[in-house]
């Protein structure tokens, strides 16, 4: 077995700057409601985002070695994203590594466990999510792999998918599907935008889009 695959599947940078600009909830929505990880999996700052393809990692419960190979040799605009084994409670994250990936301009970390030195990583504006904080550490001893299909807070992930990420959580694109699905959330942002326009004038959600007709066919009864 091939632990390190070193490459993964490239796509248009124009698209990942125009996704980058879409909320991860829009994006799901626009996507047939898929992508979404487990919202347990949030960023350590509400500001923080991020967006980029994925560079997979898996590693051993409490063992950290494969993670810290993955940004070693990791690109300019990745997003790492890792499947750190059963246990929640371990920090196989933290200033140190972060460091790392500021200087190698990665663009964020999605792990399935908590990671440390939270304050830290926020000062140095790396966009990390996790599921919590924890200051356990970690081996640094077992195998796992990298650039190979991993699954991570309930979605399967391959290598070259994007990750977007923001306050509300994040989404997967598959790497196939990128074209169209921004395609998809900039209609419904722009769709929305007309909307709220006229929400702003006046209108009711509930009569905008109809959801008396609604109502009716489930026989709702009102005084």
């Amino acid at each position: 077995m091939i632990n390190i695959r070193k490459h993964a599947p490239a796509i248009d940078e124009k698209v990942l700057a125009s996704l980058m600009a879409q909320p991860a909830a829009t994006v799901h929505e626009a996507m047939g409601r898929r992508g979404a990880l487990d919202p347990a999996i949030k960023p350590i700052c509400r500001s923080m985002k991020t967006c980029g393809q994925a560079l997979t990692v898996s590693c051993h419960t409490g063992d950290n070695l494969m993670l810290i190979k993955a940004i070693s040799m990791a690109r300019p605009g990745d997003v790492i994203i890792a499947d750190m084994g059963a246990a929640k409670d371990s920090g196989p994250f933290g200033e140190v590594l972060a460091v790392e990936c500021v200087t190698k301009g990665l663009a964020g970390l999605v792990v399935s466990c908590a990671v440390r030195d939270s304050l830290e990583i926020e000062k140095l504006g790396f966009p990390v999510f996790s599921n919590g904080l924890c200051i356990k550490g970690t081996a640094k001893a077992t195998l796992g792999t990298i650039n190979h299909p991993i699954c991570c807070g309930g979605q399967i992930v391959y290598p070259g998918d994007v990750v977007i990420g923001d306050a509300d959580g994040v989404v997967i694109v598959p790497q196939s599907e990128a074209s169209e699905v921004l395609k998809l959330a900039e209609e419904r942002t722009a769709k929305e935008e007309k909307v709220m326009s006229r929400l702003r004038s006046g209108e009711s959600l509930f009569d905008i889009y109809g959801y008396q007709k609604v109502m009716e066919t489930l026989n709702c009864s009102e005084e």
